[in-house]
């Protein structure tokens, strides 16, 4: 009897070592870097919220094959300084990855990511992030920039009607996320066939934009890109229905969102945005749990993405972990094997990345506000082009 019960003992303490081991594995450390109150902060929240919500989600089923993430959130406010001190504490604490946001410190921290070998998840589409050979450990997960761009632009031709040259000019902040698309854009506008006309500054923080919509208007402009975000967005429309412009507006992937009718007062009707996801509510599988996990209250198109982002993230994670390799280059490794990466229909299309092009996908959907809503009416896919890649 008393060997019996010496066994027992030995298998309870044993599973209680299994249990205690299995309980306190050490934890995936992952960086998140967000604007929650500078001047992008009114995208940059709700996006931010996707990320932690997702990851929430996951930690609470089960996390990385039984590995908890911790991903703290750090609202650097858009200060590019803030940006690169956080990053140093990230570094010394050992993260795998890092949820990073503003084009700005993006670019600033692109070649210091690829030197420390940790991939860097932004919401910067800047195109030239998108080339493995000058930025490899950079990856989004939306349709860059000049590539949405050039879907509005390929959009607006298609369907122009006059024989003369369509007129466009170019309205967007002096930053390098405004700045990004333009080149490439004009280059694809003049090889349609628009009469590129000159551009108009509208700072992230401007009030007001009648001196740059009048120019717009005595340019007899027919289409404007606006590539500021939601705030500066709905000044531009504001101002241009003032000032009784009959340019039609195709605005960026920050510049208008579900919130755009309040800020612009119905200027925004018939404004086309470029949007790389679906929108709150949507007939697709990945719908069902998004709106689970926000209790039904309706986000914008930002917290989609930004949730898309973790998601993406989390596979890799997944399967740097399973091959033995959680760490920065296995992370890389293993965004690079993902091929038509199914979210379920959050993004405009399933998302693949190569060792040579960390494009996820070449699609975008064209909406349109109509009556305060945002209804998609066409999704245009670009060529993969190899001379496009970064551009």
């Amino acid at each position: 009897m008393k060997q019996t019960m010496r066994v027992f003992a030995m298998i309870a303490a044993m599973a209680m070592c299994v249990s205690g081991a299995a309980f306190s594995a050490p934890a995936i450390k992952v960086g998140h870097l967000a604007d929650l109150t500078g001047p992008t902060g009114e995208v940059g929240k709700p996006y931010a919220q996707g990320v932690q919500d997702y990851k929430n989600w996951v930690n609470a089923h089960g996390g990385i094959n039984g590995k908890q993430i911790d991903m703290a959130m750090f609202d650097y406010a858009y200060d590019k300084n803030k940006a690169v001190n956080q990053y140093k504490k990230y570094k010394e604490d050992g993260v795998v990855a890092i949820q990073g946001w503003g084009s700005g410190d993006t670019e600033a921290l692109s070649k210091t990511t690829g030197d420390d070998k940790i991939p860097y998840i932004s919401a910067s589409y800047s195109a030239h992030l998108t080339d493995p050979k000058n930025t490899p450990y950079n990856f989004f997960c939306a349709p860059d920039y000049t590539t949405g761009l050039r879907a509005g632009l390929k959009y607006l031709k298609d369907n122009w009607k006059e024989k003369r040259a369509p007129k466009v000019v170019f309205i967007y902040p002096n930053h390098p996320y405004g700045i990004a698309p333009i080149k490439g854009g004009k280059e694809y506008a003049k090889e349609l066939g628009f009469d590129v006309l000159g551009d108009e500054n509208v700072d992230l923080k401007a009030i007001e934009a009648n001196s740059q919509l009048l120019s717009v208007k005595n340019k007899g402009a027919d289409f404007a890109w606006v590539g500021g975000t939601t705030n500066s967005s709905a000044v531009v429309l504001k101002d241009a229905k003032k000032l009784g412009l009959t340019t039609k507006f195709f605005v960026n992937i920050w510049g208008a969102d579900e919130t755009t009718p309040k800020l612009a007062g119905g200027a925004e009707e018939g404004a086309l945005v470029m949007v790389g996801s679906t929108v709150y509510g949507s007939k697709v599988p990945g719908m069902k749990q998004l709106m689970e996990i926000t209790k039904n209250q309706p986000q914008v198109t930002h917290y989609i993405r930004g949730y898309v982002s973790m998601m993406v993230l989390t596979e890799a994670l997944k399967i740097a972990d399973k091959k033995g390799q959680l760490n920065g280059p296995g992370v890389k490794a293993a965004l690079e094997t993902l091929k038509d990466f199914d979210t379920g229909g959050l993004a405009v299309d399933k998302i693949t990345f190569t060792a040579t092009d960390h494009r996820p996908f070449m699609k975008v959907n064209i909406t349109e506000f109509q009556k305060g809503k945002l209804v998609v009416l066409k999704t245009i896919e670009l060529p993969r082009k190899a001379e496009w890649l970064g551009l």
